[in-house]
């Protein structure tokens, strides 16, 4: 990492821009790291789109039902559905959450409501019981190839661990406004960041990662993605990623990125 010599980005050291990492804080920079420099760096808040905000309480549902699973204890789809809507306020409070009007309020529980049930009523009865549900890991980031600590941690939230014949299986949750094939490299920051971080933290190696995509169609449904567990070649990718993210962050330079992704740029 480049050594920062201005008096004003040393102070910017000690800020939370260096406590962690995280799979967000690189897509964003990835994508354009003058927007990362006005969200995290600038503190500059958006509010939550319709489509973010549905995708934290459609994670809240499936949070609650496995959960509950977790624990051995049954519930119903009607019980996971009535959760979403009892803790729809709350959600909307702590996201900072305003609708356009009361229609657009109603469509998106009843969006979220639909897409819950549909996920649940597809789970199979003898799915293992969950290892893990909506943890954090917060783990060093010291380079698996070169044993280098590069002296910063990876923090990140898994939703869902499960037991696989071959191995723990690392499951992620994303709405999506339709359904086909999934291009395995737009997620591989994600999917490294977080088997990288499931070894650390319980010294296993993933068995399988998954992306189970809830789609917002008028019926509702679910599709898997399956991924093999992360190799050398994806850990050396995300090292070199972080370190060039750690060295912009040293030398405060947020080069703009135009392109298409300007078009749904919050900034």
């Amino acid at each position: 990492m480049m050594t920062a010599t201005c008096e004003q980005t040393a102070v910017k050291r000690q800020g939370s821009v260096w406590d962690y990492v995280s799979a967000t804080r690189l897509g964003l920079w990835a994508k354009c790291a003058l927007a990362w420099k006005f969200r995290y760096w600038d503190g500059i808040r958006t509010p939550p789109t319709p489509s973010l905000f549905l995708g934290k309480c459609v994670h809240a549902g499936c949070e609650h039902f496995y959960r509950h699973r977790q624990l051995g204890i049954g519930i119903s789809t009607a019980g996971a559905v009535q959760h979403v809507r009892d803790s729809w306020n709350q959600i909307a409070a702590g996201e900072g959450m305003t609708f356009a009007d009361t229609a657009e309020e109603t469509d998106l529980q009843q969006q979220a409501v639909g897409l819950i049930a549909a996920y649940i009523d597809q789970v199979p009865p003898d799915e293992p019981r969950p290892l893990a549900v909506e943890t954090t890991l917060e783990v060093p980031l010291v380079d698996p190839c070169s044993g280098e600590d590069l002296g910063i941690p990876l923090l990140g939230i898994v939703d869902l661990v499960l037991d696989g014949q071959g191995g723990p299986v690392i499951v992620d949750f994303k709405t999506a406004a339709r359904g086909g094939e999934l291009l395995e490299i737009t997620h591989e920051v994600q999917l490294s960041c977080y088997a990288y971080g499931y070894r650390q933290l319980t010294g296993r190696k993933e068995g399988e990662l998954q992306i189970r995509r809830l789609i917002k169609t008028k019926v509702p449904k679910i599709e898997t993605d399956r991924y093999p567990a992360r190799s050398d070649a994806h850990f050396r990718r995300l090292f070199a990623l972080i370190r060039a993210y750690l060295d912009d962050l040293g030398a405060g330079r947020f080069v703009y990125r135009p392109g298409f992704g300007c078009s749904m740029c919050d900034f």
